[in-house]
This record gives structure tokens, C-alpha cells and sequence, in this order.
């Protein structure tokens, strides 16, 4: 192992992705998650990672118009675009909910 992982806030950080995370991601229907445009951060690309691995429908809602990177396209189950005081846009956001929920 390296000695990146040998850190204690490093091991503190995978035991919390492992018996927190893994476990809250395996247990639900789908992951919602919010485009990360330019400047995605750690969390969620593990979150989605792990939505990938764990073979879960991915809905990724764009509300501020930012780029979405191809690759991520690909791989959402729907993508949602618009201003998230639009009702239509929530709207849309909750019938795709609605639609993995069930299967």
C-alpha cells in the first residue's frame, strides 16, 4: 500500500466510503446527481463511480446550463436540464424518479 493510504485521514475516508457510502448507494433505486460541469470534486465522482459499479440508473440534472461531460452523458439514464424553479423541470426530474423507481 502506499503511503498515501497509510495516512490516517486517508483510512478514515475509505472506511467511511465502505460502510457508509457503498452501503447507502447499494440500498437505493437510483443516484440523482448534480452535473459537476468543470470542477467535479472527489465525492462525486465516488458517488458515481460507484452508481456505475453498482449497475444503478443514473439521473443527472443540469440546472445551472454548465457543459456535462460526454462520457457522464453516456452513462445517465436521463439528463435534466433547466432551472430548478421551472415546475415542468421538476416535474421531469420527479417522472424519471418515478420510472427507475419502479423499474
Amino acid at each position: 500500500m502506499s503511503e498515501l493510504w497509510d495516512d490516517p485521514k486517508a483510512r478514515k475516508w475509505v472506511a467511511h466510503v465502505r460502510h457508509q457510502l457503498l452501503p447507502m448507494i447499494a440500498g437505493s433505486a437510483m443516484t440523482v446527481a448534480i452535473n459537476p460541469g468543470d470542477e467535479p470534486d472527489v465525492k462525486a465522482a465516488v458517488e458515481l463511480g460507484l452508481s456505475i459499479l453498482l449497475d444503478k440508473p443514473i439521473i443527472v440534472v443540469n440546472p445551472e446550463m454548465r457543459p456535462i461531460a460526454e462520457h457522464l452523458r453516456r452513462v445517465a439514464d436521463a439528463v435534466i436540464e433547466g432551472d430548478l424553479s421551472d415546475a415542468e423541470v421538476v416535474g421531469r426530474i420527479h417522472a424519471a424518479m418515478d420510472r427507475y423507481r419502479d423499474g
